[in-house]
């Protein structure tokens, strides 16, 4: 009896066991693909260079976006000074702060919070201008700064000014000749008269220093002392000449150290009269009226040729040239004695 065929499958497992492994084939590599690149679609023709958009909102070859904002195509006029002067005073501010905030920059308000305590500041100085009409900014800074009352500061504002003005002047005028007067006098070694506001002094000037004389016998003599000085001969002979004023004679002025405070301290409004007789009234009360030779930053030469006399300016209290009554230059006729 023929035996069964084997079982479909059977000896399958057996086989695959016996079989050699067979390895898998290795994946195909994938093409290299190039790069995708972009390229912009090309511009309008008309449009602007470069990517800038025009002025208005207007898009090259097209019409305004909706909802996109016009620019102005004018610029904007520059602030005058009235209207960063008015900006100023109404917000308290520098005027510097004030145009930047008319021109765009930053507002006034914000540099108040920026800057509190320089903003306090301002805040006292416009009080002051408000209570003190024609009071300046830097003033008005001046005046809190010092700690003075407006009165006091403008004061010494004013002084200070005069003094500067008279230094000017002075260095406009040139002293050579008055220099070249004194030094003569020392080389003579002639005895001088060196009147004073009370007495009179006959010596010699043995040296001549910034602000004092130094005599041969009387020592050093301040400059501010000196009324007159004279040759001894010509003063015995012109002084019984001169005429005085009693009330001087009896009480003379007295001189400022201040030059600002003295009746004449700028020799300019005498160097018009050069030639011309003057009438110079001094401080103790001697009337002169003798034509002017010289004027120099500190002292006047008047006389005749040979004859000459030096008279400081802070000894003159009053001078008017005959020739040209009420000028400008001179004060006049009975105007209170300066420093009396």
């Amino acid at each position: 009896m023929a035996s069964p065929p084997p079982a479909a499958g059977a000896d399958a497992p057996r086989a695959a066991e016996s079989a050699p492994a067979v390895p898998s084939p290795a994946p195909a590599p994938r093409p290299l693909v190039a790069p995708r690149t972009f390229t912009p679609a090309p511009r309008p023709s008309g449009g602007a260079p470069g990517g800038v958009r025009p002025a208005g909102g207007m898009r090259p070859g097209g019409p305004p976006r909706p909802g996109g904002f016009s620019r102005p195509s004018v610029p904007r006029p520059p602030p005058t000074a009235e209207q960063v002067q008015a900006l100023a005073v109404r917000e308290r501010v520098p005027a510097r702060i004030a145009k930047g905030e008319l021109e765009g920059k930053m507002k006034c308000r914000i540099w108040r919070k920026l800057h509190a305590e320089e903003a306090k500041r301002f805040d006292q100085v416009y009080t002051l201008m408000a209570q003190h009409p024609g009071l300046s900014l830097p003033d008005g800074f001046g005046v809190v700064q010092s700690g003075m009352s407006v009165a006091e500061f403008l004061a010494r504002k004013d002084r200070t000014q005069r003094k500067a003005a008279i230094k000017q002047a002075r260095g406009a005028v040139d002293n050579e000749a008055v220099d070249a007067f004194m030094q003569a006098r020392l080389e003579e070694k002639a005895e001088l008269a060196l009147v004073l506001g009370e007495r009179t002094l006959l010596d010699l000037v043995t040296a001549v220093e910034p602000i004092a004389l130094r005599l041969e016998r009387s020592g050093r003599l301040e400059k501010l002392q000196l009324v007159l000085l004279a040759r001894r001969a010509d003063w015995e002979q012109l002084g019984p000449t001169f005429s005085r004023e009693p009330k001087l004679s009896q009480k003379p002025a007295g001189v400022a150290r201040q030059p600002d405070k003295r009746p004449y301290s700028d020799p300019r409004p005498f160097l018009a009269h050069l030639g011309q007789p003057l009438r110079l009234t001094l401080r103790n009360g001697i009337q002169l009226n003798l034509p002017l030779r010289l004027a120099g930053r500190f002292d006047l030469i008047v006389g005749d040729e040979g004859h000459e006399l030096l008279v400081p300016l802070h000894a003159i209290v009053r001078f008017d040239a005959p020739e040209s009554e009420g000028s400008p230059d001179a004060p006049p006729e009975g105007a209170p004695d300066a420093g009396a």
